[in-house]
């Protein structure tokens, strides 16, 4: 119901204009919190790497956790942890969130989904072990590949001590 003209309104009451937001400008890389990565620089060791939705690379790692085959003595959780410090390093080197065949990726250069031979199970056993709970040797880990093991097409991966593995036997769904 409308106001009545005889009847006084309070200042407070008055219908006010609307002001219009003007169109925005487009966007600049100029705010001081921004974090910028210039590739040209090398990152200090176990600064690690930023990256969008890295949370998703857990979930990725979860859909794996069936097929990877593991040895007396290690731990599925450490080998996920590791997992997805790699496809995170992986991810981030390309500017993108993780997707699967980061982590598919991580798991072949250990050789995770293949029977791996002996040398390749004793040197993953003692990069693996106990980084669920210390992130400090997560970082490690990620940080000792080479970022051309990491840049490298995933369809034919060659794990850390030179043996070729095939993804195609690796379903995405």
């Amino acid at each position: 119901m409308s106001q009545p003209k005889f009847a006084p309104i309070s200042e407070s009451a008055e219908i006010r204009k609307c002001y219009h937001l003007e169109a925005p400008q487009p966007w600049r890389f100029d705010r001081p919190a921004e974090l910028a990565r210039d590739y040209n620089l090398s990152y200090k060791s176990g600064m690690g790497d930023i990256g969008p939705d890295q949370g998703f690379a857990i979930k990725l790692a979860k859909r794996v956790a069936d097929r990877i085959i593991l040895e007396k003595g290690e731990h599925l959780d450490d080998v996920l942890a590791g997992m997805v410090a790699i496809a995170l390093r992986r991810a981030s080197l390309f500017g993108r969130a993780p997707v699967f065949s980061d982590v598919i990726l991580a798991g072949k250069l250990f050789g995770y989904f293949d029977e791996a031979r002996d040398e390749l199970l004793q040197y993953r056993k003692e990069l693996f072990s106990g980084v669920a709970h210390d992130k400090y040797k997560e970082r490690v880990l990620a940080f000792s590949l080479p970022e051309a093991a990491l840049l490298a097409n995933p369809d034919v991966v060659v794990d850390i001590l030179g043996q070729t593995h095939d993804l195609s036997s690796i379903q995405t769904s």
